[in-house]
């Protein structure tokens, strides 16, 4: 049968909302005919309660989570439908945003009609989003550790040589085009 995982009070990373919780209570799912619980999920106050493969404890969080910058997925309150309305998205009430600076502000959010329109594309793009910088650090020191190993498969050195053009492309900002005037910066013809 199933066991617990974690413990109360235990600080975890909740891996689908990019956040610390801390386990605030332990529920065993039971079903009839059973001594045991058949499975555990666990209240971390976000909400929800989360499985065990979901949430990962303080000691094994990755490294990378410390060499990225920490964008995290947010939950905003649906304003333009109600949770009864729209069952049929994975958070009812609720759409992914994902926020880039540290103050809880900035970063990135979908339209609501594009989000009705397909809630699990826009929640998986919303994770994609929320972890690149972790996936940039993970190209960067795959590349490096590529290019430190001598003999190293062509498909390996292909794959690291890809990475840094991604990493090139996101560093690089682009000249504006030829005649491009930012908008409010119009220059009106002397009446």
């Amino acid at each position: 049968m199933a066991k617990a995982i974690f413990q109360k009070n235990q600080r975890v990373w909740v891996e689908s909302v990019g956040a610390w919780a801390t386990i605030e209570k332990l529920v065993p799912i039971w079903a009839k005919g059973f001594d045991e619980p058949v499975r555990v999920t666990y209240d971390v106050g976000l909400g929800r309660d989360f499985q065990a493969n979901e949430l990962r404890a303080e000691q094994e969080a990755d490294e990378l989570a410390d060499a990225a910058p920490r964008w995290r997925l947010l939950r905003a309150r649906n304003k333009w439908q109600t949770p009864e309305n729209c069952r049929h998205h994975p958070f009812p009430g609720s759409y992914p945003v994902v926020v880039t600076d540290a103050n809880d502000w900035g970063g990135w959010r979908t339209p609501g009609a594009e989000y009705d329109r397909d809630p699990h594309k826009i929640e998986y793009q919303a994770r994609l989003i929320a972890q690149a910088p972790r996936l940039l650090v993970m190209a960067q020191r795959l590349a490096e550790m590529i290019e430190e190993t001598p003999g190293a498969p062509p498909e390996l050195q292909r794959l690291a040589e890809e990475g840094r053009k991604i990493d090139q492309y996101l560093r690089d900002i682009p000249a504006p085009p030829e005649g491009y005037v930012p908008a409010g910066d119009e220059v009106h013809a002397a009446e």
